[in-house]
């Protein structure tokens, strides 16, 4: 039985986590509600491990357990499906009201860059996700992945490429994936 004033350390120091935990596993699963039981089943883990957590930086444990949740979780149910396209509108928020135009304009990008990043392979994907939409330092990705930080780099730069080559490839193409319209009406 864990001690109240573990609870009171896990609540403080890794439930503010939830939505970086979330999202990441978002992006790894491609389906909402095998995130969402990932993250549950990662918490559980991390709930039950928190007491050895020897300190440094709790976001990075967190997202180690829940990559590897993920990981296990794919390996288990889905060794070689494709998952369930990703349909969270991936556009900021913009200061005014975008006009009708503005906002299809968007939503083609959104569109556009969802897919090229669902074409990207797991592990770049991962390392691109955690650096440019987490935030993560390059040491953070290291520990989370457990590979090098030569690697890490490297990777982030093959991930960079990849996406421009697709988003180029795909503004070029006949079409946005996902959409009637052509590519360069909205390039």
């Amino acid at each position: 039985m864990p001690e109240p004033s573990d609870l009171r350390n896990f609540e403080q120091d890794v439930l503010p986590h939830l939505d970086a935990a979330y999202n990441l596993a978002r992006w790894l699963m491609r389906n909402d509600h095998d995130a969402q039981d990932v993250v549950q089943e990662a918490y559980l883990r991390a709930f039950r491990f928190f007491s050895g957590f020897q300190g440094g930086d709790v976001r990075a444990w967190l997202m180690k357990i829940v990559r590897n949740t993920c990981y296990t979780w794919l390996r288990a149910n889905r060794p070689l499906q494709e998952a369930t396209e990703f349909d969270e509108n991936f556009s900021a928020p913009d200061y005014h009201a975008p006009n009708p135009e503005e906002l299809v304009l968007q939503s083609d990008n959104a569109r556009l860059l969802r897919k090229a990043l669902e074409d990207l392979p797991a592990t770049l994907r991962e390392v691109l996700i955690l650096r440019e939409i987490q935030g993560m330092s390059y040491r953070e990705i290291a520990d989370i992945t457990g590979v090098p930080l030569g690697t890490v780099m490297s990777s982030l730069s093959r991930a960079r490429g990849r996406l421009r080559h697709t988003l180029t490839t795909m503004m070029h193409g006949n079409t946005i994936p996902g959409s009637p319209r052509p590519a360069s009406a909205s390039a």
